[in-house]
């Protein structure tokens, strides 16, 4: 939403917004953009003068905003529907999806068409480095697109993604989530299948050949499909993957690629990335200079510090393939350190019981797991709220060492008293986490200054 703002404010349009909790880094970026931005929903946030409300998917009825503009007979539209109003008639529109690795692929791939030129138009969930905010619609015959499972609106139960005319289509990966929205794995997949029937006869749709779940939705699908991954009988096999503590290459192909990322999930991203932009017609040559150059999305294993030894990294990871991904990758780069993550259970799934076993599997693999309280536990319907406790008890269960901490204060005094020089701090988590990352480094710096001190 932040992103399409940005965007309709760069068409000349006036935006303005709201939102019950406003956080960085979006937050920031909008305010640079001149976007007047109000915490907490009222009626009156609309301007008398407003010609089009945009409703985003996370408003439901009730919502005072919502109820202004349907008793004030507004035009409103979701924002899909206003990305295929005004963005993406006509254009050749490359559309990323699967549960994990969106932003990066869509970014990745974004990146190497600008790179060669191309000036795509992209919208992104995340703020590319590269690229310098997540949404861009310009002139160009390309759009690349993340496009999410999630539903529309409160007015539009279908999948977002649904609406983004694609001609090209990447499914990096299909697994259970939005347990608010979704009540088996197959309903997700009956909309990836209703995504491939709308990629048109000349488009083309690349799947992960290693997933049987994308293997079972493009079975009988309409399009022409492409098989990547690492498998013996993918139609695009990764081979030949060497980890680097700085890099990762691999061949594609028969094509040399190397990107500066680590971990196998960043590897079947770029794969993804380098596949769709072949079929846009880049050649080999321009795809490798461009994934030279990328320098990953923001929250996705980010640095945000480093005091007296010890690193501070920002991740999005909050479902438990992802944050068993991340571990993986942090494990490669940082070699014999001493690895804490600490988990906000925070997404509507994570703060459910669905996966109360895979959280604990995954959070075992780090040196250390702090988890931390469930946010607005209340919503969720008691019978199926995780337990955050039993959790950290799971977590020693499976050989790990967990711990249920409540507050973000106690997280961060317990990290500052028990860390020690070279250890790395994994902050995991889809939402801001309390400001825990500048509060951890501060504590981090009081701790040094009073060592040094004594």
């Amino acid at each position: 939403m932040g992103a399409v703002a940005a965007a309709m404010k760069q068409r000349g349009f006036t935006v303005t917004g709201s939102d019950a909790n406003v956080y960085p880094p979006m937050s920031d970026f909008l305010r640079d953009q001149a976007i007047v931005l109000t915490e907490g929903y009222r009626a009156e946030n609309i301007p008398a003068d407003a010609e089009v409300i945009v409703i985003g998917n996370a408003i439901s009825r009730g919502n005072p905003e919502a109820e202004a503009a349907l008793d004030r007979k507004m035009l409103y539209m979701s924002l899909p529907e206003v990305l295929k109003e005004f963005f993406l008639h006509g254009k050749r529109n490359f559309v990323v999806s699967g549960t994990h690795g969106k932003t990066t692929t869509t970014s990745m791939l974004a990146w190497v068409l600008r790179h060669a030129g191309k000036n795509p138009g992209f919208l992104i969930g995340g703020l590319p480095k590269n690229l310098g905010h997540g949404a861009e619609f310009t002139s160009s015959e390309f759009n690349v697109l993340e496009g999410d499972e999630y539903d529309t609106a409160f007015f539009d139960k279908r999948s977002k993604f649904l609406h983004y005319l694609p001609e090209c289509l990447v499914i990096n990966n299909i697994e259970f989530d939005h347990a608010d929205i979704y009540d088996s794995l197959d309903a997700i997949k009956l909309s990836f299948k209703r995504l491939l029937n709308i990629v048109p006869r000349n488009g083309i749709a690349f799947i992960n050949g290693d997933d049987p779940n994308c293997l079972d939705v493009a079975a009988n699908a309409p399009c022409p499909v492409k098989t990547v991954g690492l498998g013996e009988g993918c139609d695009l096999r990764i081979e030949n993957v060497v980890y680097e503590p700085e890099r990762t290459s691999f061949t594609l192909d028969g094509e040399r690629y190397s990107v500066r990322m680590n971990g196998e999930f960043n590897v079947r991203n770029a794969a993804m990335a380098a596949s769709s932009a072949k079929f846009a017609g880049l050649s080999p040559a321009e795809i490798r200079a461009a994934l030279e150059e990328f320098e990953g999305v923001a929250r996705r294993q980010e640095v945000r510090g480093e005091v007296a030894g010890v690193k501070v990294i920002d991740d999005f990871a909050h479902h438990p393939t992802a944050i068993k991904q991340a571990v993986q990758c942090m494990r490669q780069r940082y070699d014999g350190a001493r690895l804490w993550v600490l988990f906000e259970p925070r997404s509507n799934t994570t703060r459910r019981s669905v996966f109360q076993k895979e959280l604990a599997e995954a959070l075992a693999g780090p040196d250390f797991s702090i988890v931390a309280a469930v946010p607005d536990l209340h919503k969720i319907p008691e019978g199926e709220r995780l337990d955050p406790d039993k959790l950290a008890q799971d977590i020693a269960k499976d050989g790990g060492n967990g711990r249920y901490v409540q507050t973000v204060e106690e997280i961060v005094e317990i990290v500052a008293r028990e860390s020690e020089p070279g250890d790395i701090i994994a902050v995991l988590s889809n939402g801001g986490f309390g400001g825990i990352h500048g509060k951890l480094l501060a504590a981090l710096a009081a701790k040094g200054t009073l060592l040094a001190a004594g």
